[in-house]
């Protein structure tokens, strides 16, 4: 299983402070040590597995509720020990979904051959500490004023506190000039402009050279990261990655893919052409609530690679091995990256458990609209289904294994 966290850089060289999102690609690993040794890759079963969690913030309780669910019914076939990374080949995630991941990859320091954290304890985290990390005097016209005038509305000193307590020195990557603190990576995701700071740290290569890296929140070029996870697969085939064996590059026939938004604000079309023509900077940050230049690039990609992706799998008749799970009808303080008051942590979980309920979509090729699947049930319904074909991957894989040792 390859934790993959994203998150973009600002000129790595160290030389500069230019804006270029593709410079520094999602730091990844094969991380043989954080799964059991009962989880064989895939070149022992026959499909490649991806969990891909969107940024959003405080709305990562949303993926989080999901998961929950999906490591219960796993849990239902396999025992009570079975986790998320167990079933996965390589998850992924921007911003708030890279801490996810982290918490969902990393090893456990009582028991390094287990995760850090169970799908269910991940809302216990947000819960917890979304309220440290997003203190409600950062919010509002004030700190917007501040993220204007003086710096981003949040110091990130209490989150990157946490971060470090948990990680400690798990280190990201087997290439030694990427071989960089976990937490250093989980901080960089996470650092969404305007409202944490950007992250700088270092990491010297086999020859002792230094490599600088300056990063910033990766959903300035990828918030729905799963194109990136499939592209990950495919690099490490072009690698000559043996896990992957026989598998070929692009082989998208042979991917299961499940991919988490974390809920946007419904569109309700506030603003036409006409008024945001004569908008400058200002208009473009904040206006009538929302911030819609924010608002824009952060829906926009994250559309366009479900877009991307859902047709892709329609077009190999393979549907059924892609399920993204999104609301985009969010509204009020539910559509917020930092409002962290207890009353929207525990809204954000009712969204969550509603959307469970609700039918699973896929694009419209036509309009590149999501639309109710009439082929699929209920988002609970898929996650079931999507839970036995994990389990019966898996146990394809160790069985193999076996009769390969013996």
């Amino acid at each position: 299983m390859a934790p993959v966290v994203h998150a973009a850089g600002l000129g790595t060289s160290g030389s500069g402070l230019t804006l270029n999102p593709v410079a520094e690609r999602a730091l990844s690993r094969r991380a043989s040590t954080l799964s059991t040794p009962m989880s064989p890759p895939p070149a022992f079963g026959s499909i490649v597995t991806v969990l891909s969690i969107d940024g959003g913030g405080v709305r990562g309780i949303i993926p989080g509720t999901i998961l929950a669910f999906l490591e219960e019914k796993l849990q239902e076939l396999d025992g009570t020990d079975a986790r998320i990374a167990d079933y996965f080949d390589v998850i992924a995630g921007t911003s708030t979904g890279g801490l996810v991941t982290a918490m969902l990859t990393a090893p456990n320091k009582e028991n390094p051959k287990r995760p850090l954290f169970a799908a269910k304890d991940i809302n216990k985290f947000y819960l917890e500490h979304c309220p440290k990390i997003f203190p409600s005097g950062g919010g509002g016209p004030l700190g917007l004023f501040k993220s204007i005038m003086s710096g981003p509305k949040y110091d990130g000193k209490y989150l990157h506190s946490i971060v470090r307590e948990l990680l400690g020195e798990t280190k990201a990557v087997n290439d030694v000039s990427k071989n960089a603190l976990l937490s250093d990576v989980c901080i960089s995701t996470s650092a969404a402009p305007t409202y944490l700071p950007g992250h700088q740290f270092e990491t010297k290569d086999k020859d002792g050279k230094t490599r600088a890296f300056n990063l910033i929140d990766g959903g300035v070029a990828a918030n729905n990261p799963t194109l990136l996870a499939m592209n990950d697969v495919s690099k490490q085939i072009l690698l000559g990655n043996q896990d992957f064996f026989p598998i070929k590059p692009a082989d998208y026939c042979k991917f299961m893919v499940l991919s988490l938004g974390t809920g946007s604000a419904k569109v309700e079309e506030k603003f036409d052409a006409v008024q945001c023509s004569k908008w400058g900077i200002l208009g473009w940050l904040y206006n009538k609530g929302a911030t819609p230049i924010i608002d824009s690039f952060n829906q926009a990609s994250s559309d366009l690679v479900d877009i991307h992706a859902s047709v892709l799998f329609q077009a190999l008749h393979s549907e059924k091995s892609y399920l993204r799970i999104q609301d985009d009808k969010l509204k009020g303080e539910t559509s917020s990256v930092d409002v962290s008051t207890a009353e929207n942590l525990n809204r954000l979980v009712d969204v969550g458990k509603a959307l469970l309920k609700k039918p699973a979509c896929k694009v419209n090729v036509e309009t590149g609209k999501n639309e109710p699947d009439g082929n699929r049930g209920t988002n609970e319904k898929e996650l079931i289904h999507f839970a036995k074909m994990l389990v019966d991957e898996r146990r394809a894989r160790l069985k193999k294994k076996g009769s390969t040792i013996l």
